[in-house]
Formats: structure tokens, sequence, C-alpha cells
């Protein structure tokens, strides 16, 4: 650290009380002079002292700022959508030449509108979380309305003084392409003979019935419980349409905070009166404090809608399915939905999940298909327990969105 400050100042009131004595003929060494010297060196040392910190915070700050520049990842810093910060990785990214084309845009003008719930929610979350979030996947446009994938984590920070969000990811483009590519080459191909049969088998048997009813109606029409039946197999063909088409379309979830207990009295109340037709009796228990979890509320309620289903559907003759929801460690929720059907042998259930494999009479494999396809989309688990002649449990395991416990309403 310099001492120009100090040396400067003392020099000035050496000078000045120079002057004094050469003007006015005063002493040279008074009380004065010993005074103005020892405050002209305390302020000059502050003076130099500031000057220090304020150099070494500058170098400090340019040194960060060429460390975040030289990353390969992702760097953008945003608050109230406004674009503060970008790093060279987020320029090029963005097809821009300079930082000055990207900073003072909204975060906004490189999402894409399917996309925009999302991120909001996400920033959102951002805020309002003291750590990280996790990586999620988003579509991004350039500034020439090109698009790609970007896998980003997110962060609350304080950008000089302001309150903002720090958002660090990497292309996945790449890697998105690259795993589509060998899905096509290898499971999609091997399912597509299995489903192009099951579609065929489990279509042409309501089809034969409809036809069979249909040369009856020619000449017994006045036998209208046929209709029923008729009607009962075109909703049957409509449903595995239906299954189809949520496992093949996709689409750009919007995730928000949800309260699992309520999700579950929903998908309950929903129950009622299917489960009291099938002399099924549903218990629920909860976990006096449970987390809250992101997820797309009507997809969680359709995986349980699913298993609640399924295990009516294992009970002909009526019993109890039991729903508990509990805190797991590691940060994770656990919802099991257990039921006092047949059970499952042990060696089916590693094929539980694929199209057309089911244990049901006239099942199709597809409800369950599409629960794991959603769970595994919240980076979930399913697994699936279950013993002959007692009953199966499926529990899904989600990861919670906070470790600060809510109280139970």
């Amino acid at each position: 650290m310099n001492k120009w400050g100090q040396l400067t100042l003392v020099l000035i009131s050496v000078l000045f009380t120079s002057y004094q004595k050469l003007v006015y003929g005063e002493p040279f060494f008074t009380a004065d002079f010993l005074i103005f010297s020892l405050i002209a060196w305390l302020v000059g040392w502050q003076y130099d002292l500031a000057r220090f910190y304020g150099k070494k915070a500058h170098s400090s700050e340019v040194s960060y700022k060429q460390l975040i520049d030289s990353l390969l990842e992702i760097v953008v810093i945003h608050s109230n959508s406004v674009i503060l910060y970008a790093n060279q990785a987020a320029v090029s990214a963005a097809g821009a030449k300079s930082k000055e084309e990207v900073i003072g845009l909204s975060i906004f003008d490189f999402i894409p509108a399917e996309y925009e719930e999302r991120l909001r929610e996400r920033i959102r979350l951002a805020m309002k979380e003291q750590k990280p979030l996790h990586n999620m996947e988003h579509k991004v446009k350039r500034l020439d309305q090109t698009t790609f994938f970007l896998e980003v984590s997110s962060q609350r920070i304080v950008f000089f003084g302001e309150e903002a969000v720090l958002s660090i990811g990497k292309d996945v483009s790449e890697r998105k392409a690259q795993t589509e590519r060998l899905l096509q080459k290898s499971e999609k191909l091997a399912l597509l003979g299995q489903m192009a049969a099951g579609i065929a088998h489990e279509i042409r048997n309501p089809l034969t019935s409809i036809k069979g009813f249909v040369q009856l109606f020619k000449d017994q029409n006045q036998q209208k419980e046929y209709y029923d039946i008729v009607l009962s197999e075109l909703d049957r063909i409509n449903a595995i349409v239906g299954e189809f088409l949520v496992l093949a379309k996709p689409s750009a979830a919007v995730y928000s905070e949800q309260d699992v207990k309520e999700l579950i009295r929903d998908v309950v109340t929903l129950f009622n009166n299917q489960s009291l037709l099938n002399n099924v009796q549903i218990f629920v228990e909860f976990d006096r404090d449970l987390p809250m979890i992101s997820c797309e509320q009507n997809q969680l309620k359709q995986v349980l809608l699913n298993l609640l289903k399924n295990a009516i559907e294992a009970m002909p003759m009526g019993g109890i399915v039991e729903i508990r929801a509990m805190a797991k460690e590691d940060g994770k929720i656990s919802i099991q939905v257990t039921d006092q059907g047949m059970g499952i042998p042990e060696d089916r259930i590693p094929t539980l999940g694929e199209p057309f494999y089911t244990t049901k009479e006239k099942g199709t494999g597809l409800g369950l298909m599409t629960s794991y396809k959603i769970i595994e989309s919240h980076n979930g688990e399913l697994v699936i327990s279950s013993k002959v002649n007692e009953g199966t449990t499926i529990e899904i395991i989600l990861p919670a969105l906070t470790q600060e416990y809510i109280k139970s309403t």
C-alpha cells in the first residue's frame, strides 16, 4: 500500500506553516502545527487505505468476471425479468456478437411462449428458496429465432445490492438429439412390433363384439341391452387411443408448488363413489408435517387415479385401500398405495409398465406405463412390491421442494 495521501497532506501542512512563518513571522513548531500535521497524517492514512481496498476490490471483480467469462457453462443474472449480466458463453448461445446485445433485454425474449409459465414459476421458486433449484430442461430461442434445449439450475443471489436470480446451464440439444436417435434405433423399434400386435389385438376384440351385436340388431333390434354393450366396447377403444395420445403427445408441463395432502384428498374425493360401488374403503394417513413439492398437479393426479383404479380392480370382492404420505430422508417424500388384492408374482413385477403387459383380463398396461413416464419426468421413482394372496404396494418417491416443513392444516 503506497502512502501518497499521507505524504501529500502532511506536506501541505508543512508548506502552510512555512508560509505563515515567512510572511507573518510566526513560530514554526506550534501546537496548531502538531495537531494539523497529526490530522493530516490520519486522514491521509484513511484515504490511502480506502484507495488500496478499492483497487483490490476492483481487481477481484475483474478477475471474477474474467473467470465467469472463461466458463463453458452459460451464466445469466437477471432481476425482474431484465438481464443484468451474461457471460461470453451465454452471448454466443444467444446468437449475439456482444454482451450489449443481450444485457438489458427481457429473459422472456429468449423463451418460447409455451415455456413462459414454466419459467415464471421457476423464477418465483428461486426467489423463495435459500438453495439452488434442481436442474430443469428449458427450450430457448436465439436472437435469430432458432431454438435449442438448455439444462439449467437457478439460485437467488444479491447482485450489486439488488436481489436477482443466477442461472447456470448448458446446451443439451446434442445430447437430447443423440438420445432420441438411440431410442429410435433401439427401444422404439423394439416396441414397434410389440405395440402393433397389441393394438391389433386390443382393438380387434371390441370390434368383434360390435360386429356380432350389429348382426343381431338385424333380427332382434328390440334388445336394448345390446346397445349398452356396443357403447361400452366403443368407450374401451376410445380409452386405449386416449392413453396412446397421452404417451405420444409432447407438452411443456407447468410445474407449481403443491401440497401433497390436498392432491391426495382431491383424488380420493373423485374416487369415493366408485369405491363405494365396489365395496372398497379408502383410508388416508399423512405424516403431521410434509414438505411441499414442485409438480404438474393434473399429471400427478392422473397417476394417483391410475393407481387407485388398479387397486380397486385388484379386489373384485371388495376390501381396503390404504394411502399413506410420509417424509423420507435426503429431502424426498413417499406416497404409498396399498391394496388387499391377489398380489403379483415376483417374476412379473419387472415387466409391469411395459405396453400391453398387464395382469388384468381387459387391461392394456398403458395406464401404468403412463404413470412411470410422468413420475420419471418429475425426477421421481415408482416402486412396486407385492406378495401373492396378500396384496400390492406401489410407492411414489418424489423430491421435496424445501427442507422447511409446512404445518399441516
